[in-house]
């Protein structure tokens, strides 16, 4: 199927293999474009700057005709490597820089220098018009159905108002499980999706396979928002853990986030503590289980290939 997307990635399937956070890897994108589509790691997943080199150096190798990879950058304040990482990714090459929280002005420019596609995260029609003047190559419009960070309005009607209002193409993110998904969000005006939920429970992800098994196990039904994670609402699975934990910011929490003094220092505590647990969960067998997933679980039966989960979608 050619869309827009599929021409500015030179790719096969309008599908972009979403970056997620301790769960994205090298592994996972190159079998990502061997079956073409892309693939997308975040900047962050990388300790050191020479870690993230090393990676951008092993795609490049690898990278099929047909096939493109890229990078997402947190481009606010949370992300104090924010300016490194971006000069290692204009260094070394990649097809696409995805943004996420912040401006993304910098990146546009540099990036643009070298020749790398900047696609820019955003939830409502402000932020987009304001990426598009910025020079954004597209959006990536996250809807209320995405796993992690989400948005708050419907997919059909996000993707129709930026589609009606805007003169850069339109990549939908979130609610997608499945090929009918994939049709819907391009009947509604997309011209493709960025897909994550479905690839944690892949062979090639770098997670424990409890993990893994319980985007197996739990469905939409199971995904809850929570604010004991990053500080902002962030969709998870309803373990007994979280249960346990509860979904809201302590009393404290709430008291200390009225002061503006305050509330900053609060947010970035409350970052570091929920990474640290997220991080230990994805990571190695505990019973403190917080794991990040969108509804689009619904359509994961079993733990699959990366390769054959394309296939599904495809």
């Amino acid at each position: 199927m050619q869309t827009k997307l599929t021409e500015l990635l030179n790719i096969k399937h309008p599908i972009i293999m979403a970056p997620m956070f301790l769960v994205s890897n090298v592994a996972m994108v190159k079998e990502a474009m061997n079956s073409g589509i892309a693939g997308c790691i975040p900047a962050l997943n990388y300790r050191t700057l020479e870690e993230l080199r090393a990676a951008i150096k092993e795609l490049k190798a690898s990278k099929p005709e047909g096939g493109a990879f890229g990078f997402n950058l947190i481009v606010n304040k949370s992300n104090p490597k924010a300016k490194a990482q971006l000069d290692v990714l204009c260094e070394e090459g990649c097809d696409f820089i995805l943004t996420s929280l912040g401006n993304p002005k910098e990146t546009i420019e540099h990036a643009h220098k070298v020749g790398i596609k900047v696609f820019c995260d955003i939830t409502d029609l402000r932020f987009a018009q304001k990426v598009e003047s910025l020079g954004a190559d597209a959006v990536v419009a996250v809807n209320n159905e995405a796993g992690g960070h989400r948005g708050n309005i419907s997919p059909e009607e996000l993707i129709s108002t930026l589609k009606n209002n805007l003169n850069i193409p339109v990549i939908s993110a979130g609610g997608v499980g499945c090929k009918a998904d994939i049709d819907k969000m391009l009947s509604y005006g997309a011209v493709g999706v960025s897909v994550g939920s479905p690839f944690i429970a892949s062979e090639e992800a770098g997670v424990t396979d409890e993990y893994k098994q319980a985007c197996v196990d739990y469905g939409a039904k199971d995904i809850v928002m929570t604010e004991r994670i990053s500080g902002t609402p962030c969709t998870v699975i309803n373990t007994p853990y979280v249960k346990k934990i509860g979904t809201k910011a302590t009393w404290i929490e709430n008291l200390l986030n009225k002061n503006k003094k305050l509330k900053k220092w609060v947010k970035m505590i409350r970052f570091s503590i929920g990474m640290k647990a997220t991080e230990k969960a994805a990571k190695k067998a505990t019973y403190k289980t917080v794991w990040v997933a969108g509804p689009s679980i619904e359509h994961t039966k079993e733990i699959l290939p990366v390769k054959d989960i394309i296939a599904n979608l495809v």
